[in-house]
């Protein structure tokens, strides 16, 4: 059985990313598995100073360093599996799914590909660890792994409550299509408002193509908002949810359209961290 794959560390967020895996497993009756990865840290030590010391005391320098790291690691792992047993218990008291628990040791992106077979869903929180406090900040993490997930994944800021109301962008091109598919097929935001918004561009008859996705939405049963406006893409887009107190996201990852770059690069980046709401970004 595929599970809702939650990745935790420790910050700050985790608590927002627990309460959004377990909207998540609820909503489409999956298990919940949550993913702490313990990645390697760069250590500085002896070998900058190789020609200024002698190589005794060099010796020594280094098979200290090498206990030290050693200790961190042992502390790493130990906290590591107190986090997930704290986010279990707390999962394990809201889903009727199972839930479940990995550590793994390396780059969180890696992790996630190796058990893609087991994955539906990824959740995540858009900061991690090393940036404390500071929420507007991008996890490293992020752009590596929305690059190689096959899965969609949901990127969670520092709060979280379940959503009424979601936006989808759409821009003609047969990408949004597919995004508007999976939307229709997933599952996860049945039963929430639709608001489906274009941007005019120069894709060809993209204002019939906006007729066509309505209808589609419609006949699937989702309740719809949809709104075609003029304007520079970001500010159209970000006024727009302000306006209308949008609760959640849909982004398409990875085009070529002036909209689809705009869910990619710089201007992704942008909007994760300006907008204060959860997002889907889909491949």
């Amino acid at each position: 059985m595929t599970k809702i794959i939650t990745c935790v560390d420790g910050s700050a967020m985790t608590t927002a990313v627990t309460n959004a895996a377990i909207w998540a497993s609820n909503k489409l009756d999956k298990p919940i598995l949550f993913l702490h990865t313990i990645e390697k840290e760069q250590q500085h030590g002896a070998d900058n100073y190789s020609g200024a010391i002698g190589l005794g005391a060099r010796s020594a320098l280094l098979q200290e360093l090498t206990e030290l790291d050693e200790q961190r690691g042992k502390l790493a792992l130990k906290l590591g599996k107190e986090l997930l047993e704290r986010v279990s218990k707390q999962a394990q008291d809201c889903v009727t799914q199972k839930v479940e628990s990995m550590q793994r040791h390396g780059e969180l992106a890696d992790a996630i590909v190796d058990i893609e077979d087991k994955t539906r869903l990824i959740v995540i929180g858009r900061s991690g660890m090393e940036h404390g406090d500071n929420y507007s900040a991008l996890g490293s993490n992020i752009e590596t792994l929305l690059r190689k997930a096959s899965h969609p994944v949901v990127l969670i800021p520092e709060t979280f409550t379940q959503p009424t109301s979601f936006m989808v962008a759409y821009d003609g091109r047969q990408t949004a299509d597919n995004a508007l598919q999976r939307v229709i097929d997933g599952g996860l935001l049945h039963g929430l408002h639709c608001h489906l918004v274009s941007v005019k561009n120069n894709e060809t008859n993209v204002e019939e193509k906006f007729i066509a996705a309505q209808q589609k939405l419609k006949e699937k049963g989702f309740d719809l908002t949809a709104s075609f406006v003029e304007g520079d893409i970001f500010d159209s887009l970000m006024d727009y949810k302000q306006k209308h107190k949008i609760d959640l996201i849909v982004m398409g990852a990875f085009g070529h359209s002036k909209l689809r770059q705009f869910f990619l690069g710089s201007n992704t980046l942008k909007m994760l961290e300006r907008s204060k709401v959860p997002m889907v970004v889909l491949r």
